[in-house]
């Protein structure tokens, strides 16, 4: 049976109080690297936050947070992706409403 990889670890050198950290994220690449970013950059208080794919072979991202007054990254990080997935879920919600409701052309295929 292959080991379980941990879906988001702490990696080396991050600060004891976690105000500043990089978190690798396993099984993700730049779809969710840049959207996570853009949604961490949105909070003011988060001094620094960057993402790489260390290597394309290589199915992670890491992405490094840096927080104002030693605030937790963690907890930025966990904010984030709760506020990125009510993003996703708004989008899909109005796309759906827009499709049932709006005037489309729509193509009927014929047999």
């Amino acid at each position: 049976m292959a080991e379980e990889v941990p879906k988001i670890k702490i990696m080396k050198g991050a600060t004891a109080d976690l105000s500043a950290a990089t978190f690798q994220i396993h099984d993700e690449s730049h779809t969710i690297g840049n959207a996570l970013r853009w949604m961490l950059m949105k909070n003011p208080k988060v001094e620094f936050c960057g993402y790489s794919v260390p290597h394309p072979s290589e199915n992670t991202i890491q992405v490094r947070i840096q927080m104002y007054d030693k605030l937790s990254s963690l907890a930025a990080l966990i904010q984030a992706l709760s506020d990125l997935d009510d993003l996703c879920v708004a989008v899909g919600d109005a796309y759906d409403t827009s499709l049932k409701t709006d005037s489309y052309e729509r193509w009927v295929e014929q047999s």
